[in-house]
C-alpha cells in the first residue's frame, strides 16, 4: 500500500514545536474515568505479567502496549483506553514485566524487541476470553514489539488478530539510540537513564549477587546501558547485536495483518531510518502515515471530548 498521502493532523496554535508536543502530554495531560481490573498472567519461565482491563462488555478487544518505562496509568494509555471504550471496545492494557508497580520475579524484565510476553498475553486472551476480534495498539517501544511480533509470524498470525495501530515507533533501534544521544535530546536521555536506574535498583534489592549499579553515573547513553545490562541479560553479544536483532524494520515486509504506522516527521526520537517508505509501498497490509507534526507520542488536540488526534485516528482505522 502506498504511503498515506495526506495526514489529517493539524497541531493546535503554539503546538507546532516537536518538544512541546512531546513534553506537554507527559506533564499536563489528565485522563479521568478509567477503572481497571487487574489480572496476573503467569509466564512459562515462572514470572508474571499484569494486564489491566477496562471492559464495556464488548465481543472485541484491543491489547495496548506502552513505551519505555511506561505503564497502564500513563496519559497516552488512559487516553486510548477511553477512546476504545467509547467506541465499543474492551481495552486490555499490557504492563511489561516490572512496569506494573511491582518488581517481577526474574532477573530479566523487557526490551524493545521481546515478543514472547506478547505471545503469552495474546494466547491467554484467546484461550480464556471469548473475544471474536482482537486489535493490537502500541506506542513507541510497544509499537516496535507489535510490529516485530506481526513480522515474525507473517501469515501464521492468529486469525483473531484483526488489525494493528502503532505510533511513534523506533523501528530501527540503532539509529534511534544514536539520535537520542545527541545533545539536543539530553533531557530525554537523562530521564530514561534515571528511570532505568530505578529499575536496576529494584532488582538489586531482590538479587544483589546478580546485578548492581556500581558506576552507573558514568552511563550517558543507551549504548553504554545496553552493553552493560540489556545485552548480557538477554543473551546478546553487545548493544549493536541487540539493536539489530530487536528492530522491527527488517520484518515489516512480512506483516499480513492490516497495520497503520504513524510516525511524525518532527519526532525528536526518530532517525531517518524510522520512516520505512519502501517497506510500506511493497506491503499492501502496511499503511505508513507521516504527519508533519506530532512529536513523540504527542499528537495533541483540544476538543470537548478530550480526545487526542492519535486516539481518533486509531479508532478510525479500526473501524474502516
Amino acid at each position: 500500500m502506498p504511503v498515506v498521502s495526506h495526514s489529517s493532523y493539524v497541531p493546535p496554535l503554539l503546538f507546532a514545536n516537536a518538544h512541546v508536543q512531546t513534553i506537554f502530554p507527559t506533564l499536563l495531560r489528565r485522563v479521568r474515568g478509567i477503572r481497571y481490573a487487574r489480572e496476573r498472567i503467569d509466564t512459562p519461565d515462572g514470572d508474571f505479567i499484569d494486564l489491566d482491563t477496562s471492559k464495556v462488555g464488548a465481543d472485541k478487544a484491543a491489547i495496548v502496549l506502552h513505551g519505555l518505562e511506561g505503564d497502564s496509568s500513563r496519559a497516552y494509555m488512559l487516553g486510548i483506553v477511553r477512546a476504545l471504550n467509547r467506541k465499543g471496545w474492551d481495552a486490555l492494557a499490557f504492563n511489561f514485566r516490572g512496569c506494573s508497580g511491582e518488581t517481577n520475579r526474574t532477573l530479566r524484565f523487557y526490551h524493545s524487541g521481546e515478543t514472547g510476553d506478547l505471545l503469552t498475553v495474546i494466547s491467554h486472551v484467546i484461550e480464556k476470553r471469548g473475544y471474536t476480534r482482537l486489535a493490537l495498539v502500541g506506542f513507541s517501544l510497544g509499537g516496535n514489539v507489535i510490529l516485530k511480533y506481526l513480522g515474525e509470524r507473517g501469515q501464521a498470525v492468529s486469525g483473531r488478530i484483526w488489525k494493528a495501530v502503532v505510533f511513534s515507533v523506533p523501528c530501527d533501534l540503532a539509529s534511534c539510540s544514536i539520535k537520542l544521544g545527541e545533545p539536543r535530546n539530553r533531557i530525554y536521555m537523562k530521564r530514561f537513564l534515571r528511570m532505568l536506574r530505578a529499575k536496576v535498583r529494584m532488582k538489586m534489592a531482590l538479587m544483589p549477587d546478580l546485578i548492581n549499579d556500581d558506576g552507573y553515573d558514568r552511563i550517558t547513553n543507551f549504548k553504554e546501558y545496553d552493553d552493560r545490562y540489556t545485552a548480557p541479560m538477554f543473551g546478546f553479544k553487545d548493544a549493536y547485536d541487540y539493536w539489530e536483532k530487536a528492530s522491527s524494520k527488517p520484518l515489516l515486509r512480512n506483516i499480513a495483518v492490516p497495520t497503520l504506522m504513524v510516525n511524525a516527521a518532527d519526532d525528536p526520537f526518530l532517525a531517518e531510518q524510522c520512516y520505512p517508505m519502501e517497506e510500506a509501498r511493497d506491503n499492501p497490509a502496511l499503511f505508513l502515515e507521516i504527519p508533519d507534526n506530532g512529536g513523540h507520542v504527542g499528537f495533541v488536540s483540544f476538543n470537548k471530548d478530550g480526545e487526542y488526534w492519535s486516539e481518533s485516528r486509531a479508532l478510525q482505522f479500526l473501524k474502516a
